[in-house]
């Protein structure tokens, strides 16, 4: 990682996890329902969604301090999706970001309740943003119910149940990380495009750049679940490979898997040089994120 990105990572991520606490502090709920939704906010994780966000915004030199309720707007429906996939009925998980999971602490039915708050808030925090034309919230509001839904991150979790109970083709593997973890890199990175006023033309750029960049992200962490150590991941290490699941390094093997990670990032990569905008973060961050090791 370079010293550039590192500065930029650890000036946003205390800026987001300000925005994030704070947006819940604020509401009028249970205490013990908001100690919930803070546990897995606060559990730490990399924050890639939200420093997506904000380094597109400020490629455009967008400087609107809204981009960091945005920002913490797709941690919200990040975290939630974390809590309800470590629930018994899905993936029965009890380690997460190093430390046990929410279900653990606070019981399956707070901890699924602390999920479902933490979903509505992020729409709630989108319509409340001040000095946000309301054409720009309205498209905000139903990219992201796209790439949270059936349409994106929750439709590709069903895919990927259903492939549970059978070998899926690459196409099929695709398929489903395109929606269930790409759909939401998506949202972050075409959420700071619109916040920008950006052209149809960057748009569509950053649309393809995000489509790779995600695959990307996935394929990296199917590897991960082979090499890393479950102390380096935070969560269980090697229960993809133990489940007999589809995975990228199962189909493809793992060097042919680490061959289609760098396929995927050199075209991302190409789509950020089409911008004529200075994208020097976004690459770092790009690199970061395809060669981290947790």
């Amino acid at each position: 990682m370079t010293k550039r990105l590192k500065n930029f990572m650890d000036e946003q991520m205390l800026m987001i996890d300000d925005e994030l606490y704070s947006l819940v502090e604020k509401i009028i709920a249970p205490k013990h329902l908001k100690e919930s939704m803070l546990y897995s906010l606060k559990a730490g994780g990399k924050r890639i969604r939200p420093l997506f966000v904000l380094a597109v915004s400020q490629m455009f030199n967008n400087k609107q301090k809204e981009a960091y309720t945005v920002a913490a707007a797709v941690e919200m429906i990040h975290t939630y999706s974390l809590i309800h996939d470590d629930l018994p009925s899905m993936d029965n998980d009890e380690l997460r970001r190093g430390k046990p999971t929410n279900h653990v602490v606070y019981g399956e039915a707070l901890a699924t309740l602390a999920g479902d708050a933490l979903n509505t808030l992020s729409f709630g925090v989108l319509a409340r943003m001040k000095n946000i034309t309301p054409d720009i919230k309205i498209e905000l509001i139903n990219l992201l119910s796209v790439a949270a839904g059936a349409e994106g991150m929750v439709g590709g979790q069903v895919l990927d149940i259903d492939g549970e109970t059978r070998q899926l083709s690459l196409e099929e593997l695709e398929n489903v990380h395109l929606n269930k973890t790409g759909a939401l890199l998506r949202f972050s990175i075409e959420s700071g495009a619109v916040l920008s006023n950006a052209t149809e033309e960057e748009r569509k750029n950053l649309v393809e750049y995000a489509h790779h960049i995600g695959l990307a992200f996935q394929i990296q962490d199917d590897i991960l679940d082979i090499e890393a150590t479950s102390e380096e991941l935070g969560k269980t290490a090697g229960k993809d490979v133990a489940s007999n699941k589809s995975t990228y390094p199962a189909i493809l093997s793992l060097e042919g898997a680490k061959n289609k990670l760098n396929e995927h990032y050199e075209i991302a990569i190409s789509c950020l040089n089409k911008l004529q905008v200075d994208t020097s973060i976004l690459k770092e961050l790009s690199e970061y994120i395809v060669r981290r090791n947790k």
